[in-house]
């Protein structure tokens, strides 16, 4: 399998790292939407970043409709989601605060880097603020203690997710979010950071 695009998304990072916390084989190439979008385009005509090229040549796309397909063949155990029915719920709540985290300081990055100041719309900014704050007010609440994982004793997909959008927003808006404010997910992304399939993946 072939993973496509750059480890500064946070969507391509996390399958980069959930597909090594699988242990499935694949090779990650770093090609840009931007500075490469006929390459990419090459690869995948609709040019969005993460694609996944399957050993069948299938070219899939959304970080989360990968995952969805590398989970039914990774080997049994592997899972990266709780197999009890109300923590499987629990994390997909973290992982949609998460995904929506990431969402959101794409839109204000988007709207601060590609659009003209003339034509950036304040009114509509403060809203997408709004729900980032919220994202990671109600993200902070699911955290667990200092050192520990969300459920149970390994990295599973709400951590990776978690981790992973925390360090992008953090990396893209410092000066939006606050260490002091989320320190719970803080220590989650520092504990992330310091594993084995964070640190073959690292944000650049």
């Amino acid at each position: 399998m072939r993973l496509i695009g750059m480890l500064d998304s946070p969507f391509v990072r996390r399958v980069a790292i959930s597909l090594r916390a699988l242990d499935i084989a694949f090779l990650h190439e770093p090609v840009s939407v931007f500075s490469a979008f006929d390459a990419f385009a090459h690869i995948n005509p609709v040019v969005k970043a993460p694609s996944l090229v399957t050993d069948d040549g299938i070219v899939l796309m959304e970080s989360s409709l990968i995952l969805e397909h590398v989970e039914r063949i990774a080997a049994p155990g592997r899972s990266l989601m709780p197999a009890d029915l109300q923590a499987h719920a629990r994390s997909l709540r973290i992982i949609g605060l998460a995904l929506a985290a990431c969402e959101k300081t794409v839109q204000i990055v988007y709207e601060h880097n590609l659009r003209p100041t003339e034509k950036q719309h304040q009114p509509w900014l403060d809203r997408v603020h709004g729900q980032l704050a919220a994202a990671y007010r109600l993200l902070e609440a699911e955290m667990p203690q200092a050192g520990s994982w969300l459920f149970g004793s390994r990295l599973l997909q709400a951590d990776i997710t978690s981790a992973v959008a925390f360090r992008f927003t953090r990396e893209m808006l410092p000066d939006v979010l606050d260490t002091r404010s989320c320190p719970r997910l803080h220590a989650l992304s520092v504990h992330a950071e310091e594993s084995a399939e964070f640190r073959a993946f690292p944000f650049s």
